[in-house]
C-alpha cells in the first residue's frame, strides 16, 4: 500500500514547482512515485505546461487529477473521490497530493507569503510541517526552506518508517 503526503498551499504557493522537485529526488532514492491533483474548479485542460505535465516530465510513475465531473487518468466518473484513487494508487511507495486541503491526511503546508500562510488555519488539522522561505512562523513544526527538497524528502521517508503504514 502507497503511502500519501499532502502538500496544501493557495494558488501561487510553489505547490507544483516543489512537487516537481520532490518527484525527482523520490525517483533518484528509487521510489515508485504517483501524484492526485485537486481540481476543484474544473477547469483542467491537457495542455504543455499544465501541473499534471510537469509532474509526468518531472519523472512521476501515475498522475490523477480530480475534478467535479471526472478523474483525469483514462476514465469518466462523477464526483470522483480522493480514497478511490488512493486505492487505485496502491501499488506505488509513494503518492504526493496537492491540494485537497480539507481531506484527512498527513499534510505539509507550503507558501511564500504572510498572506498565504493563512493556509495553517484552513487545514483540518495541524500540518506535519511547513515548507516556506518566510521566518519561521510557528517554531514548533519542522520547517524547510523552498529548495530543501532532499531534506523534506528524508523527513517524509522518516515519518512513514515510524509510523510504519
Amino acid at each position: 500500500m502507497a503511502h500519501y503526503i499532502g502538500f496544501a498551499g493557495f494558488s501561487n504557493s510553489g505547490k507544483t514547482t516543489f512537487i516537481a522537485k520532490l518527484i525527482g529526488e523520490m525517483k533518484r532514492r528509487g521510489y515508485l512515485v504517483g501524484v492526485m491533483k485537486h481540481d476543484a474548479h474544473g477547469h483542467y485542460k491537457e495542455a504543455k505546461g499544465a501541473d499534471s505535465s510537469t509532474f509526468i516530465q518531472s519523472g512521476a510513475d501515475a498522475v490523477a487529477t480530480l475534478s467535479p465531473d471526472g478523474v483525469h487518468v483514462y476514465e469518466k466518473k462523477s464526483e470522483p473521490n480522493m480514497k478511490e484513487q488512493l486505492a487505485a494508487f496502491a501499488h506505488l511507495d509513494y503518492v504526493i497530493i496537492e491540494g485537497f486541503k480539507k481531506e484527512k491526511h498527513p499534510k505539509i503546508a507550503i507558501f511564500r507569503t504572510i498572506e498565504q500562510s493563512a493556509i495553517m488555519a484552513e487545514l483540518d488539522s495541524e500540518p506535519l510541517a511547513i515548507v516556506t522561505d518566510l521566518v519561521d512562523l510557528n517554531g514548533v513544526l519542522p520547517s524547510y526552506k523552498m529548495d530543501e527538497v532532499e531534506a523534506v524528502a528524508t523527513f517524509i521517508v522518516t515519518f512513514f518508517e515510524a509510523r510504519q503504514y
